[in-house]
């Protein structure tokens, strides 16, 4: 890794502070921005996105996706935690923490829309920014591109019915246009632009003119990866500041929420015999929400002013620091995973 890389928690705590002062010093500035959105996908945020992870799709060739069959004992695992585990344990710690130990410091009429949120949160696998995941834990490209497809297939007939019966509504309004201009934004126009390249570039210099380029363009990720915690911070600045204690305590069964998943997909991974290079994405996948979908939802089924609009804001807010944590704990477990992989 590069010094860069090596020290990119700094750089992440650095662009939290700097997006929440920037957020309050230049508040015009960042409605302008957060307004520059289509069916609650901001195109900012989404450009920056494809900066993030156009790199690592290119590293990615469309002739060896027939090979992800051999890990199929990880993509059952991932599916498994996201559809079969992580909405119903966010439903038990939201109930557990906030319907109970907290309810005391939260306002009562905003305990069951509170709890509302992170189910939203939970029910949704996250589309994009696993690719950022799993290229810092050196994940399986083939496997994590085909992992988020099913997903996002699964997400379409899922989402819905899921949500329904945790929250006991019997209609469930789905933000279809966020969920399937995000999943075009984030993932089909990636994959085609990056495909497109990868060609070009293989055509005019081969394997050698391609690894140039992934080495050229991989700090570019890195830093778009650092400017969008700014845009997000920037954001939603007002909300931390104005509501510091609301959003502590909302924090905490999502962090639990993230690492109890993240824990089990890992583990359920090496249980099952799976490489390393595939038990580290499957837990990041596990592990990370859909937040663009579940704010929307949110704010479309309680309102923008809503407890359950707030608990997914800050589904957003502390994602991508405990996203690092969590790569940070896969790399430097990965010599005990495959040292008792080899017994």
């Amino acid at each position: 890794m590069s010094t860069f890389e090596r020290y990119l928690t700094v750089w992440v705590g650095l662009c939290i502070v700097a997006g929440i002062a920037l957020g309050q010093m230049l508040p015009g500035v960042f409605h302008l921005i957060g307004g520059a959105e289509i069916a609650k996908v901001n195109l900012p945020v989404a450009g920056l996105i494809w900066l993030m992870i156009i790199p690592m799709l290119l590293k990615i060739d469309f002739a060896a996706l027939k090979e992800v069959g051999q890990h199929w004992r990880g993509i059952g695992v991932t599916l498994a935690i996201n559809w079969a585990v992580k909405p119903f344990s966010m439903a038990l710690l939201g109930w557990l923490f906030i319907g109970w130990l907290f309810r005391p410091l939260l306002p009562t009429a905003q305990i069951d829309s509170y709890i509302a949120g992170l189910i939203l949160l939970a029910a949704a696998p996250c589309t994009a920014m696993v690719f950022v995941w799993s290229h810092l834990t050196k994940g399986e490209p083939h496997f994590t591109l085909s992992q988020v497809a099913l997903n996002d297939v699964i997400m379409v007939v899922a989402f819905a019915p899921i949500v329904a019966l945790l929250l006991g509504l019997s209609a469930i309004t789905v933000p279809w246009a966020t969920l399937v201009l995000s999943v075009v934004l984030y993932i089909v126009v990636p994959v085609i632009i990056a495909q497109i390249v990868r060609r070009l570039v293989l055509a005019s210099g081969g394997e050698a003119a391609l690894a140039g380029l992934l080495q050229r363009l991989s700090p570019l990720s890195l830093v778009a990866l650092l400017a969008t915690l700014v845009l997000l911070f920037g954001f939603q600045g007002q909300q931390i500041i104005a509501q510091p204690l609301v959003i502590a305590l909302l924090a905490v069964p999502i962090l639990i929420q993230v690492y109890f998943n993240a824990g089990l997909a890992y583990m359920a991974n090496y249980w099952a015999g799976e490489q390393h290079c595939v038990a580290g994405p499957s837990a990041l996948i596990g592990a990370s929400n859909f937040f663009e979908l579940a704010v929307a939802a949110a704010i479309s089924l309680f309102g923008f002013q809503s407890g359950a609009a707030l608990a997914t804001v800050v589904g957003v807010l502390i994602e991508v620091p405990v996203m690092l944590s969590v790569v940070a704990i896969v790399n430097r477990s990965k010599g005990w995973y495959e040292a008792k992989a080899s017994r």
